[in-house]
């Protein structure tokens, strides 16, 4: 049974993915190299419309979608084992769930280094320093000394976020608010 077995079982096709990339990147002893790249590309692909578009629509053919993956990611500089897997995902026509892979890769990292994780979903990229408090506050809600985030972009939020920590999850979204509100008047009325 692999490192990634467990983990994997539980999550899916991502985490069959990710449990996989996990086992190559730990044997090649780039897990760091990987993780960043793949942070970088997460981000990326939240903030850049075409890109999600490639990872989503099913109009591109995998092997244009291959070709772009790879050549987004050697000019960004990065490591040779996440190309090919972002290359692979790509070739096996399963890019749509790339995201979801790279969540569950940082949470299988965080997991395998002792760390807690969560995923914050937030109405606009987080700069450094407000990385930087999300991750204190959530550790400090979590009761533990270091968080390692999977950060996400959903501009539907309008603003605010989102935290989940494992099953649990904790909406301060505006969205939410006003749905609550528009229940409540409702009621009113």
């Amino acid at each position: 049974m692999g490192a990634g077995a467990l983990s994997s079982n539980s999550k899916g096709l991502a985490g069959r993915y990710a449990g996989a990339l996990y086992d190559l990147a730990v044997d090649a002893g780039r897990v760091d190299a990987v993780l960043a790249d793949l942070t970088d590309l997460q981000v990326l692909i939240a903030e850049n419309a075409k890109l999600a578009q490639l990872v989503t629509s099913p109009v591109f053919g995998r092997g244009e979608q291959q070709r772009a993956m790879t050549e987004i990611l050697a000019k960004a500089g990065a490591d040779q084992l996440t190309q090919q897997f972002a290359g692979t995902v790509a070739a096996n026509g399963r890019l749509y769930a790339l995201p979801r892979m790279i969540t569950v890769f940082a949470e299988l990292v965080a997991e395998k280094r002792g760390q807690l994780s969560a995923e914050v979903i937030s109405a606009v990229a987080l700069d450094g320093e407000r990385t930087k408090a999300v991750e204190q506050a959530v550790a400090k809600m979590a009761g533990a000394d270091s968080v390692q985030l999977a950060l996400r972009v959903d501009p539907s939020l309008i603003g605010g976020l989102v935290v989940r920590i494992g099953s649990q999850m904790f909406d301060a979204s505006i969205k939410t608010k006003l749905k609550r509100l528009e229940a409540a008047m409702k009621g009113v009325a």
